[in-house]
């Protein structure tokens, strides 16, 4: 079995707290093992970028991958909220709001997320116990 053609992929920046945190959120939160994840700065990754067409130097984003098409920023995030478990799946009716303004919210994380939450010397290294759910 493909994991990339049967899992929705979850991209992310492997240096960033704030990344790795979110991560770590969907992981609790994914009882059906929806998501595999890869950081964008690992092999898989990059090659997945490669394969999509996208551009690492321009990406400041999380990036999901379903049924071969691409989202990112606030629609990538909200499709993953729309397959945890809990009330998270709510949060998918923001889709409604015009992606120029949930994008522009987005961007001002995104251009902050290392002087607000920090950044690793190194990518996320799995624990035995989550190591099947990265790519």
């Amino acid at each position: 079995m493909n994991k990339q053609s049967t899992h929705s992929i979850i991209l992310f920046d492997g240096v960033c707290n704030l990344c790795n945190g979110a991560v770590n959120f969907v992981i609790k939160r994914d009882p059906g093992n929806v998501f595999k994840f890869a950081p964008l700065q690992e092999k898989q990754g990059a090659l997945l970028l490669k394969t999509h067409a996208i551009d690492i130097q321009k990406l400041e984003s999380i990036v999901l991958i379903e049924n071969e098409k691409v989202y990112i920023k606030s629609s990538a995030a909200l499709r993953i909220t729309k397959k945890l478990s809990g009330l998270w799946p709510l949060f998918f009716v923001l889709l409604i709001i015009p992606s120029f303004i949930r994008d522009g919210i987005y961007d001002i994380i995104a251009k902050n997320r290392y002087k607000w939450f920090g950044k690793k010397e190194q990518c996320m290294i799995p624990t035995p116990g989550l190591i099947e759910k990265f790519l």
